[in-house]
C-alpha cells in the first residue's frame, strides 16, 4: 500500500535582528523570504545551510521540543562577526 504524501507546509523566514555589526550580505530585521518548494531568491548560502535542517522539520509537520511555540523557532546565522538572527515562522494556513 502506497502512503499519502505529508502535508507540506509554506516557512517564512525573517531577520529578527543583526547581533553583531552588519550583516555582510546587507539583510536587516524585516527582511523576509517564502519558502515553498525552492530555495528563496536572494538567500545568503551559509544562512541557508544553516537554516535547512529546520525547514525541512517544519515544512512535514515537525517540531523542535525546545521553543515555546511549536510553529516559529530562532536559528543564528554561522557568520560570528555579523551575526544575523533568524525567525523561522510555519504558515499553517488552516
Amino acid at each position: 500500500m502506497i502512503s499519502p504524501r505529508p502535508k507540506r507546509y509554506d516557512v517564512q523566514i525573517t531577520v529578527k535582528s543583526v547581533t553583531t555589526g552588519n550583516c555582510s550580505q546587507g539583510f536587516k530585521p524585516g527582511d523576509t523570504w517564502l519558502v515553498r518548494s525552492r530555495t528563496p531568491e536572494g538567500m545568503c548560502l551559509a544562512a541557508f545551510g544553516a537554516l535547512f535542517n529546520t525547514l525541512g522539520v517544519f515544512r512535514f509537520g515537525g517540531e523542535r521540543p525546545h521553543d515555546e511555540d511549536r510553529d516559529v523557532t530562532l536559528i543564528s546565522c554561522p557568520d560570528l562577526k555579523h551575526q544575523v538572527i533568524y525567525e523561522l515562522r510555519r504558515l499553517r494556513g488552516d
